[in-house]
C-alpha cells in the first residue's frame, strides 16, 4: 500500500513539473535539409524573407494581443552581421509607438507541410521583451485565425526570464491556450539553446537542445484540433509587452534576438 501510495504521489506531483517529458526526439525521420538560412549575408535575403510592418492597425492593433512595438525594416530594428541575424526591439518614438522592433516570415516564398526545424537562437534580456519562433497555416488569408492553425516552436518573456514555452493554437484552444508547456533553463538568455520542432502527420514535438518537453498528439484528430495537414510558413519577431509579454520594465532600452540559422528538414 506505502509503495502504491508513494507512486501515486510520484504522479500527482509530476503534473508540476515544467520538464516532464525527457525523450530522444525523432529527429532521424527528417533527415533531408530542404531550406536554410545560414545568415552569411549582409542583408536579409528578399528570396526567403519578407517583413511584416506597423502596429497591426486598423485591423489587428497591437497585432492583437496590445503589443507596444512598431515592426521595421530598419538596420536599428534587423540586422545581418557576421554570419548572424539580430532583431531589436528598442525603446524610441516612432510613428506614434514607444517602442520599435522586427518581424519576419516565409509567406509566400517558402512553405511547407510536415518536418523538423531546428533554430539556433540567443534570447534578448529585459521584462517586458516577447521573442517567437513560431509558423502559421498558409491558408491564413482564406481561412482566418485561429482556423488555420499556428505552432510555437519558442517563445519566451523577459518577465519569466528561465522559462521557454511551446504551444499549439487552433479552433479547439486558441488564444490562452491549454495546449502548451514549458520548459525551466536556468540562465537561458546567457548562452545559444537549440530550438527544434518535429511535425509527424499525427503529432508535433517540442525540444530544447535535443530533449523533447512538448508532444501534442490529440486522441481525435479533425478541423479543430488539427488544421496541421496542410502548409505552414515560419515567422520569427521579437513583441514587447502584451497580454502574454506582460509588464515593460521602465529601465528597458533594448533588447535582441540572435538567430545563427534557422534550418527545415524532411
Amino acid at each position: 500500500m506505502v509503495a502504491i501510495l508513494l507512486s501515486w504521489y510520484a504522479l500527482f506531483l509530476s503534473g508540476f513539473n515544467l520538464n516532464p517529458e525527457v525523450q530522444k526526439p525523432v529527429s532521424d525521420r527528417f533527415a533531408t535539409l530542404i531550406w536554410s538560412d545560414e545568415f552569411d549575408g549582409s542583408s536579409l535575403s528578399s528570396d526567403k524573407w519578407g517583413y511584416e510592418m506597423g502596429n497591426g492597425c486598423p485591423n489587428l492593433c497591437g497585432w492583437g494581443n496590445g503589443e507596444a512595438q512598431y515592426y521595421t525594416d530598419r538596420p536599428d530594428n534587423i540586422r545581418v552581421a557576421n554570419g548572424m541575424l539580430s532583431l531589436t526591439a528598442q525603446r524610441e518614438s516612432y510613428k506614434g509607438s514607444s517602442f520599435t522592433s522586427a518581424r519576419i516570415k516565409t509567406q509566400d516564398k517558402f512553405e511547407f507541410t510536415y518536418g523538423r526545424v531546428e533554430v539556433r537562437a540567443k534570447l534578448p534580456q529585459g521584462k517586458g521583451v516577447w521573442p517567437a519562433i513560431w509558423m502559421l497555416g498558409a491558408n491564413i488569408d482564406e481561412v482566418g485565425w485561429p482556423q488555420c492553425g499556428e505552432i510555437d516552436i519558442m517563445e519566451h518573456v523577459g518577465n519569466q526570464p528561465d522559462i521557454v514555452h511551446g504551444s499549439i493554437h487552433n479552433t479547439s484552444s486558441s488564444g490562452n491556450t491549454i495546449n502548451t508547456r514549458k520548459r525551466k533553463i536556468p540562465q537561458l538568455t546567457d548562452d545559444f539553446h537549440i530550438y527544434e520542432m518535429i511535425w509527424e502527420k499525427d503529432q508535433i514535438q517540442f525540444s530544447i537542445d535535443g530533449q523533447v518537453f512538448y508532444t501534442y498528439a490529440p486522441s481525435q484528430k479533425n478541423d479543430r484540433t488539427w488544421p496541421f495537414n496542410k502548409d505552414q510558413f515560419l515567422l520569427m519577431n521579437v513583441a514587447v509587452g502584451g497580454g502574454f509579454g506582460g509588464r515593460i520594465d521602465p529601465s528597458f532600452q533594448s533588447g535582441s534576438m540572435l538567430i545563427d540559422y534557422i534550418r527545415v528538414y524532411q
